[in-house]
């Protein structure tokens, strides 16, 4: 089991599913660090050497890639930017309704139920 950024990393899966496991990173992105690094994606992660787990974790520590804490920080002050201004889409987002023009007159009874419960007075 490899442990990176605070995320266990499981051995049986290849490296290139389970770095998708980072909240942050997917199947393009992972594919893209593997081949900066020079590993093959398709090897598993027990077959991992330290080497190549410590450089793995030295690159996704770097400020070129926004994953995790700082990813969801910088995602929350967006909505809160939006918001703060009034926009729209910040109104959607404060009543938890769908923010990206989808239709809300039969579709969105998850979104709706919810906003019933958490909207602000």
């Amino acid at each position: 089991m490899v442990r990176i950024l605070g995320n266990n990393l499981s051995n049986k899966k290849q490296i290139y599913i389970a770095l998708t496991c980072i909240y942050g990173i997917g199947i393009p992105s992972s594919k893209r660090i593997l081949l900066k690094l020079n590993i093959d994606p398709a090897t598993k992660v027990s077959e991992l050497n330290e080497a190549n787990i410590s450089s793995l974790r030295d690159f996704l520590e770097t400020e070129e890639f926004k994953v995790e804490g700082d990813l969801k920080r910088l995602i929350s002050l967006n909505i809160k930017r939006l918001i703060d201004i009034n926009s729209f889409r910040g109104r959607r987002h404060l009543k938890g309704l769908p923010v990206r023009g989808q239709r809300t007159r039969t579709n969105n009874r998850t979104s709706r139920k919810q906003s019933l419960f958490t909207r602000k007075k």
